[in-house]
């Protein structure tokens, strides 16, 4: 006898992306707010043109990128050591297309001024999510040309950095950051690798713990002129150095490991032996750390946006997921819980895009010379502040999205978990939660920066003439009081240190609060009116303040 097992034949359609630019009511809201209505008409077929090409073309290149993780060759078949790095065709191909779209030269050509930054990142924004990580190079090859412009010299400006802004595909240079050693991350006093002055030119010998661009062609890396005296080392320099020859040889460098990585597979991170590498010396000598600054401060911007890019395609996912979902005989988009889950997703990538596209409007002005000194001084302790926080709730956003899809949403070969594992390292790279809090206080003790902060909050809120916008600008008011007054408190450089992530977290918090009150002001939407009101309330919150007291000295909670 024959027996049939019971099976219903059904198949759960995967969700689909349309155009990551037309779809994304926020973005065009927001482009029609801060960007000039004739700028915004010349460059939208751009915009729609290329979120259809992210949503489709792009995604599928990702796919097949992940699929094939970098490998790496250390000797041929004769013996001969070769140190090859072999990636999928398709990671190549994502090369050629940030060339082609203008990815980093959009942001050096300012056709559009003080809004070319603004268009540039965009497109970026569009393009982060669908890239396996391309972004990351991208990012080092345009704080490299941004490094160039400031301190380069002819050389530098003659030829890399032509190459780091061409459109040409056979032209386009990247560039690497290597800071990491052996020793530590970001701790890069401790480096160890030295630079040799021999026959008119500087070498490099050292170590390299960690290089996320070993494919490029050049790098920007940190070096020691002299040998340590006393148990102490001299101050770092900063040097230019090719990747490789002219033959196509590698520079003196040896590749000893690709690491193996929770996320980012795609990108090849390699583990590197400087064994004499020809290096050309940047800006003064004992300089290095104060001249890469002016890179990656635009890397923790890449950052950032790659972090508010990462929670818009898990709303995305997720809302295309509820349009073709069907439980207990309904879309799961028609259940209540599961709109209530998708609309935190879409406030919290909303409310962080305000904060990290706020930064990148500042950066359009003090590329074009247009920021005033409170402005780059906002920019300067807002940097470190928006990296911490966006990042953190990239994580926070990516789970929540593989929640949302249920058991498919943790099985390998959805590509759901991708963007989980891909965007842990975002609190890691570019320096963590604890070094950027720091960094923050660094801007607030020895830059004046909450000084220019209060000047900068006092203005924003004078413009919200709003009447209905009037009770969230006196609780705002209220919130930004309760921060003043905490930081009037701390009576100690240790108690400052302790209390840096909780400062640094509502920094981040007011700062979106003040935006949202901004934006509304002018684009007066009822859902983002909720969306605001929603963040004031339950995500400003002044009870975070002083947690390290609590944790540390068993302070007891206030009846």
């Amino acid at each position: 006898m024959q027996i049939h097992t019971p099976y219903s034949g059904f198949n759960q359609d995967s969700p689909r992306l349309i155009n990551e630019y037309l779809n994304d009511k926020f973005l065009l809201d927001y482009l029609k707010v801060y960007l000039p209505r004739n700028i915004l008409e010349e460059i939208s077929p751009d915009l729609s043109r290329f979120g259809k090409r992210a949503a489709t073309e792009l995604v599928d290149y990702a796919s097949a990128c992940e699929s094939n993780p970098p490998q790496l060759i250390s000797y041929n078949a004769w013996g001969e050591r070769v140190d090859e790095i072999r990636v999928a065709p398709e990671w190549k191909k994502f090369r050629d297309i940030a060339a082609e779209e203008g990815l980093v030269a959009i942001g050096y050509e300012r056709k559009y001024a003080e809004f070319s930054r603004l268009y540039q990142f965009v497109k970026l924004y569009l393009f982060t999510p669908s890239s396996a990580m391309y972004a990351c190079p991208l990012a080092m090859s345009d704080g490299a040309a941004r490094l160039i412009e400031h301190f380069g010299d002819n050389f530098l400006k003659a030829n890399s950095f032509r190459g780091l802004i061409s459109r040409d595909a056979k032209k386009f240079l990247t560039s690497g950051q290597w800071m990491t050693e052996r020793t530590g991350g970001s701790d890069v006093s401790r480096s160890m690798t030295l630079a040799y002055y021999e026959n008119g030119s500087y070498v490099l010998r050292g170590h390299k713990w960690f290089t996320s661009a070993i494919l490029a062609d050049m790098a920007f890396t940190l070096a020691s002129t002299e040998q340590p005296q006393d148990g102490k080392r001299a101050p770092l320099s900063l040097f230019y150095m090719p990747i490789r020859n002219e033959d196509g040889s590698l520079n003196g460098i040896q590749i000893e490991a690709l690491k193996d990585k929770l996320g980012t597979r795609a990108l090849p991170t390699a583990q590197l032996l400087l064994t004499g590498a020809k290096a050309r010396l940047v800006s003064e000598k004992g300089k290095g750390v104060k001249t890469i600054s002016t890179l990656f401060n635009v890397t923790r911007i890449y950052n950032t946006m790659t972090a508010v890019s990462y929670m818009r395609r898990a709303f995305a996912m997720s809302e295309a997921y509820g349009n073709i979902r069907e439980t207990f005989g309904k879309k799961i988009n028609k259940h209540i819980l599961f709109q209530k889950s998708l609309t935190e997703l879409k406030m919290t990538y909303e409310s962080n895009f305000l904060l990290g596209f706020f930064l990148i409007r500042l950066l359009g002005k003090e590329d074009c010379k247009k920021a005033s000194q409170n402005e780059i001084a906002v920019l300067r302790l807002l940097t470190p502040v928006a990296k911490l926080y966006t990042a953190k709730w990239a994580i926070s956003s990516a789970s929540e999205y593989i929640e949302m899809f249920g058991g498919l949403g943790y099985l390998e070969d959805t590509n759901v978990p991708w963007l989980l594992r891909d965007a842990q390292v975002l609190s890691i790279w570019e320096g963590t939660t604890n070094v950027l809090s720091l960094d923050m206080l660094r801007a607030i003790e020895k830059e004046n920066g909450l000084k220019e902060y209060h000047f900068f909050a006092e203005n924003l809120l004078e413009s919200i003439t709003s009447s209905e916008l009037e009770y969230p600008k006196s609780l705002l008011n209220r919130k930004l009081k309760g921060l003043y007054d905490f930081l009037s408190k701390i009576s100690s450089s240790e108690e400052m240190e302790g209390n840096a992530r909780d400062i640094a977290f509502y920094f981040a918090e007011l700062t979106i609060g003040l935006l949202w009150l901004d934006f509304v002001q002018k684009n007066p939407d009822e859902e983002y009116l909720g969306a605001m009101n929603y963040w004031l309330r339950f995500r400003v919150r002044e009870e975070t303040l002083g947690s390290y007291k609590m944790i540390t000295g068993n302070v007891a909670i206030k009846k």
